[in-house]
Formats: C-alpha cells, sequence, structure tokens
C-alpha cells in the first residue's frame, strides 16, 4: 500500500523538550523543518545528527529533519508549527513574522511558561499577535522529561486544544511506540497547571537546599495542588480533575525529579547561590524563575491564598531569606 505523504511540520527551538519532540516525531510519518537560533548547532546536526548542545545522545533522522536558521523559511508550508523555546524569548525566535505567516496553520506550544512583559499564557500571546484562532491552537503538557524521551522510556502526554478535533489530531502526531497521548478540551486549565507546577518545583527545591526532608516536601506538594486547584477555579472555572496526569502527575515528576531545571534551580537558592549564579551554574531557563512573578500580578485581580507562591515570590523578587520565608510558610501548611 502506497504511504500517505507526511504531514509537515515546524519545531522552533534547540533545546532538550524541542529535540524530545524532534524524536518523537520522527518516530511518525512527519516532515520536520527544524528552527535553531545557532548555526553551529544547525551546521552540526546537518552533518552529525546529533544536537551538541542538548541530549547530545538523540539520534536525529535527518532523512525527516530539515534544520535551518532562518524562520520564514521555516514555517513555509508547514501545516503546523510546534514552538519549544523559553517563553521570555518566544518574541525574539519568532522575530520577522506576520499574521499572514500563521494563517490556516495549527500552532501548538510546548512551553510551559507565561510571557512575562505580558502576564500572559503562551496560547493568547500568540492568538493576540498572529490573529490565531483558539480552534487552531493546542498544548502539550507531561507528565514528561526529555531526558527520560531521550532514553526510550514509556512516557504520556496530555494534548489540549478548545477543539476536540484538534486535540485529536496532534494527539495523533505525537504517539508513538514509547509515548501515549490523550486529547482533552481544558486548554487553559492545563496550561495553568503546568506553569504553577514549576513555582511548586522551586519552592521544593529551595526547600531541599534548606535540608528539609521528604516528609515536608510531601505536605508541600499535597498543599501546592490545592494552591493550584484555587487559583485555576478562579481565572478560568470549569469542571475538572486535577487528579488527572496532566495536572498531578506533571505537578509529582517536576517536584521530584532530579531532571527538573526548576527543582534544580530551587536547590541551588536554597543553597545560598544568587538568582545570577544559579543561572550561570545551570545553563538552562527555568521557567518557574519568570512564572512567578506573572502569577503573582495576575493573582492581585483575584485574591487567591497562595502561601507557596507568595514565599518563592519574596524570595526571588524581594530578596527574603529563603529561610525566613520557609519559616513563614511551615505554619500556613497542613
Amino acid at each position: 500500500m502506497k504511504q500517505s505523504q507526511p504531514v509537515r511540520l515546524t519545531m522552533v527551538g534547540g533545546g532538550s523538550w524541542a529535540t524530545a519532540l524532534v524524536k518523537i516525531l520522527s518516530e511518525n510519518n512527519v516532515s520536520i523543518k527544524w528552527w535553531l537560533r545557532k548555526s553551529s548547532d544547525a551546521e552540526h546536526i546537518k552533518k552529525f545528527g546529533h544536537n551538541p548542545s542538548y541530549l547530545s545522545d538523540v539520534q536525529i533522522n535527518t532523512r525527516k529533519v530539515k534544520v535551518c536558521i532562518k524562520i520564514r523559511e521555516a514555517v513555509r508550508d508547514s501545516e503546523f508549527i510546534i514552538l519549544a523555546v523559553p517563553a521570555a524569548f518566544i518574541g525574539d525566535a519568532l522575530t520577522g513574522l506576520k499574521p499572514e505567516h500563521f494563517a490556516g496553520k495549527w500552532v501548538i506550544s510546548a512551553i510551559k511558561g507565561m510571557i512575562p512583559s505580558a502576564n500572559q499564557l503562551v496560547t493568547d500571546w500568540v492568538s493576540n499577535q498572529y490573529d490565531v484562532p483558539p480552534e487552531r491552537m493546542a498544548v502539550i503538557a507531561g507528565p514528561c522529561h526529555a531526558e527520560e524521551v531521550a532514553l526510550e522510556k514509556q512516557s504520556y502526554l496530555t494534548i489540549a486544544s478548545p477543539d476536540s478535533d484538534s486535540a485529536k489530531r496532534v494527539a495523533d502526531l505525537l504517539r508513538c511506540r514509547f509515548v501515549q497521548t490523550t486529547p482533552v478540551d481544558d486548554i487553559y486549565g492545563i496550561e495553568y497547571a503546568a506553569v504553577m507546577k514549576n513555582i511548586i518545583a522551586l519552592a521544593c527545591g529551595i526547600t531541599r537546599g534548606l535540608g528539609y526532608g521528604d516528609n515536608f516536601q510531601a505536605v508541600l506538594v499535597s498543599n501546592a495542588m490545592q494552591e493550584i486547584r484555587r487559583f485555576v477555579d478562579a481565572v478560568y472555572p470549569k469542571h475538572r480533575d486535577l487528579s488527572g496526569s496532566a495536572y498531578l502527575g506533571d505537578l509529582l515528576v517536576t517536584a521530584y525529579s532530579p531532571f527538573s531545571r526548576n527543582r534544580t534551580f530551587g536547590t541551588l537558592i536554597g543553597r545560598g547561590y544568587t538568582i545570577q549564579s544559579a543561572q550561570a551554574e545551570m545553563n538552562m531557563i527555568a521557567e518557574g524563575y519568570y512564572a512567578v512573578k506573572s502569577i503573582h500580578e495576575i493573582n492581585k485581580q483575584f485574591n487567591v491564598d497562595m502561601p507557596i507562591t507568595r514565599a518563592v515570590y519574596c524570595i526571588l523578587y524581594e530578596r527574603a531569606s529563603p529561610t525566613a520565608e520557609m519559616n513563614k510558610l511551615k505554619g500556613e501548611l497542613m
């Protein structure tokens, strides 16, 4: 039987999550144009089939993947665009693109952060900037670490879109022999939960850095789930089961896994690193650092009780003592 034409897709971003998604997509009948900012990385991938900067053990199928450094060339003729760069840099990555470049395409956010300058979810920002209709937007949620995808460990993704057909179509694209996918319609709930879990992972890391143990972290995470529920229900009321893997599962893996960059960043802060030195040590972006400021600003409108978020905000943006803030937080958890 003759194979159907491959789906044409653009991947925007050259980090570990973008690399992992390219690996997943390469398992299926997909033709990928992969935009990377660094020309040296693009040339290395063309020549050797590996990303030299992230997940360098992953073999890139260069028969299916064409790398490029010009964003307009990358999105031309594609049906799907996946955004997998840090939220703070999405505007820079898409410089030169206009609404007509997105016309008729599906745009998928694999970004678990917020636009810092606008305090907006990525989907809202893209929709406003490029006139992408909501039914053409989708979000990729976990629990799923790039490092485990690289090892082909069994993983699960949740694909959220307000349009059920769009969610299913994207879920089909990302399903492969080691990844299961589930389509759902709670795009804003899942996107906010993905942002919030990074803030909680920062808190978990800070307590680890301060020497707190498993008992305290279990209480912290269970209280965090309630905090996420209060916030998400306030900003986007909808019947949802937060015990699902896209909510609770993503929170757990980000709070506990050694692969979690937000937890790692928090641990360094708890050990006494400055923000600048922690960022330099990691050489990766911890989305929770930017997100906690955005969530703090948004919550001024809703006044949700968010003691964990408030503690992390005070530590990172008001230079409060991690020890003092966690001592305060201890009395507010139950």
